[in-house]
């Protein structure tokens, strides 16, 4: 992370593992997951990463397991947190706290490492495609108040996803549904809307 690098970044940073990654479970947007004493020295790593960067803000997940990995980092960065509901993790409904093995394709729209239905939901959940809709809003009112200093975005596997293909132009349709591991820091750079997204 270079300090010279003027250009606006948004610094994405996915939780440290939690008890339910940990158990393998449907996290989603249900309470109830912390992070385990292995995702806390994860997060505290993110920290350090982060502290090379010029950061003015942390965004992050009301949700506990980035709620908690957001504090350790704003510990280290002496910056205040700031909640954000459009990033939490994608709502999975009924599915929550069952084993990610039981979430068929039919289910999360994903196969493998595609998309294959952005508009499948979950009994009580929510499509791929309201997710991406969300996100990309977020990342339309990041790049509305850019500054020159970055933010770091505490937030879930899922929305980092979504992020990444918004900011690449990508429509969810096409993603690639890559790995993105706990505490994981991705760059992202302030996007421009090249992508429509209809409501």
């Amino acid at each position: 992370m270079s300090e010279q690098d003027e250009k606006p970044t948004l610094w994405f940073v996915r939780h440290g593992e939690s008890t339910w990654n940990a158990s393998g479970l449907v996290q989603g947007q249900a309470e109830g997951s912390v992070l385990t004493a292995r995702g806390r020295r994860e997060a505290a790593r993110a920290a350090e990463q982060l502290g090379r960067a010029r950061v003015s803000a942390i965004w992050t997940s009301d949700l506990e397991r980035a709620h908690e990995t957001a504090a350790i980092i704003g510990h280290v960065l002496h910056l205040p947190l700031r909640y954000e509901r459009a990033l939490r993790e994608r709502n999975f409904g009924t599915a929550e706290g069952r084993p990610l093995r039981e979430l068929s394709t039919a289910v999360s729209g994903i196969e493998g490492d595609r998309v294959v239905d952005a508009d499948v939901r979950p009994p009580e959940g929510e499509s791929l495609r309201a997710l991406y809709r969300r996100v990309a809003s977020f990342m339309d009112d990041a790049a509305a108040g850019a500054s020159d200093s970055a933010v770091v975005v505490v937030t879930h596997g899922g929305v980092i996803r979504m992020a990444q293909a918004y900011a690449e132009g990508i429509g969810v349709e096409a993603m690639v549904w890559g790995l993105v591991p706990n505490a994981s820091v991705w760059n992202l750079s302030r996007p421009r809307p090249v992508v429509t997204v209809t409501q």
